[in-house]
């Protein structure tokens, strides 16, 4: 598999790029034509897991910097 990685915008979407897979609840793949991808963070978008832009009508505001994991 080619490299992946996922950096978190500031205050915004998480940027994928690479080829990656993604599985919705069900299980089904969802389809990504694209080497980039950008996933919601603020939890408000229409599309997701897709970033729609919304994190920028309401504001989001991102943990600057992210908590330590662990």
């Amino acid at each position: 598999m080619a490299d992946v990685t996922i950096t978190a915008t500031r205050n915004g979407p998480y940027m994928v790029k690479g080829k990656v897979k993604l599985i919705d609840p069900r299980g089904n793949e969802v389809d990504s034509e694209s080497d980039e991808i950008y996933l919601c963070r603020c939890g408000h978008s229409e599309s997701k897991p897709f970033c729609d832009g919304t994190h920028q009508k309401i504001g989001f505001k991102a943990s600057d910097p992210a908590p330590e994991v662990g």
